[in-house]
């Protein structure tokens, strides 16, 4: 059957046995965007990961780079040491990245049942978010911006501006889109009592995130394990005991009015915070002040003349780092972060070198795949559509 969702062209193969319209048995077949991304990543230096494993959840590239520097950070025993501003940053950053996921959730969503406007409008304000992240990172996507010690750069002028501008936007724009699906006949038709998944069968499974949340357990990491500060933010878990799909469509259009109201904090917090946004450890720290140059973004003129013009040592120092990289203690950390998805973790393994020696990701949607057989069997074969699409499953995470 298929493709459907908008992302499983050709890279999602669902088979179904069929009692006429009634589903009896649900197969999912998976491995079709092999990147082998986690293999690639044990043959480059503990930052070049940040490029790799960016690209796996392509919707969620902040929450890939959090979870992996995190690890990183833990096994170099630097938890402490992060400026407090780059922490801000990154907690601003995946908020908007969690908004944005949550914009396409919802498109993709109504595009499956048949409503354009809804795909419209959710790709429209996602836009928005990306303008953000261009002005930010140098990139709408893929960003390796969130970096081991820190963030790659500094906020450049003028983007607190257009955040701001930004958080007057977007509650009515969320509002709209609630008033084309919130009480919406249709919508309440395909979705309420459709794919039901109780918490027992989320325990069972390992399901997280929405979907979780929506049988009534306000299990959310940034809470129950907060990382990056996020016990220092004021913000609510929305859940619904429905356990069903409009549940989850309820969830997710809270979650983007909390991740508001955090962003928020984060601009009124970066007010006052200042300095560095990368570990003052020459050792690990990326060398660069990155400035805006006639050549687009790069070092600017005073490091280059610093490195290059100055000082032996620090030519030296920039050069060992960037080709070879800093070395991290033998072992191994995990580190679980909260994704628009779910848990997302990243285990990383390390023998002592420049490189990791493993890493590899618990990636959200490819555990909770395998709870569309339990919600879709005995059901229709339109609920099905329905039924992945609550999940909102990103590929690129489950075939990393």
């Amino acid at each position: 059957m298929g493709p459907q969702h908008p992302s499983t062209h050709g890279v999602l193969r669902l088979i179904l046995t069929l009692d006429g319209e009634t589903i009896n048995e649900v197969r999912l077949v998976i491995g079709y965007l092999h990147t082998g991304i986690e293999k690639n990543m044990e043959f480059r230096t503990w930052t070049q990961g940040t490029t790799f494993c960016t690209r796996m959840d392509y919707l969620a590239p902040l929450f890939n780079e959090a979870a992996y520097c995190l690890s990183v950070e833990r096994l170099l025993g630097i938890e402490d040491q992060i400026p407090e501003r780059a922490q801000i940053i990154r907690v601003m950053m995946m908020e908007l990245n969690r908004i944005s996921s949550h914009l396409v959730a919802i498109a993709t969503f109504g595009l499956e049942l048949g409503a354009t406007t809804v795909m419209l409008n959710g790709f429209i304000e996602r836009e928005y978010t990306l303008d953000l992240f261009e002005e930010i990172t140098g990139l709408r996507m893929n960003h390796a911006y969130i970096r081991p010690g820190g963030v790659a750069q500094d906020l450049p002028s003028g983007a607190t501006s257009k955040i701001r501008d930004y958080l007057d936007r977007m509650p009515k724009r969320i509002q709209q889109l609630r008033k084309l699906l919130d009480a919406n006949p249709v919508f309440l038709a395909r979705t309420k009592d459709v794919a039901y998944l109780d918490l027992t069968g989320c325990m069972a499974l390992g399901v997280t995130g929405p979907v979780l949340r929506s049988t009534g357990l306000p299990w959310d990491l940034r809470k129950s394990q907060p990382y990056c500060g996020y016990e220092t933010y004021d913000f609510e878990v929305p859940t619904q005991d429905t356990c069903d799909v409009y549940g989850r469509y309820l969830v997710r259009m809270a979650e983007m009015e909390e991740s508001l109201k955090i962003i928020e904090q984060c601009l009124d917090r970066l007010q006052t915070v200042k300095g560095p946004v990368m570990i003052e450890d020459k050792k690990i720290g990326w060398p660069a002040q990155l400035a805006m140059g006639a050549d687009g973004l790069g070092n600017s003129p005073r490091h280059i003349a610093h490195i290059m013009g100055t000082s032996m040592e620090a030519l030296i120092h920039h050069f060992k780092l960037v080709t070879e990289g800093f070395r991290v203690p033998a072992g191994q950390a995990y580190v679980p972060i909260e994704s628009p998805r779910g848990e997302l973790a990243a285990h990383v393994v390390s023998d002592g070198g420049t490189r990791p020696f493993r890493a590899h990701f618990r990636d959200p949607s490819f555990v909770n795949l395998q709870a569309v057989p339990a919600m879709s069997e005995g059901g229709m074969v339109a609920d099905i559509i329905a039924a992945v699409a609550s999940l909102d499953p990103v590929m690129g995470g489950v075939d990393r």
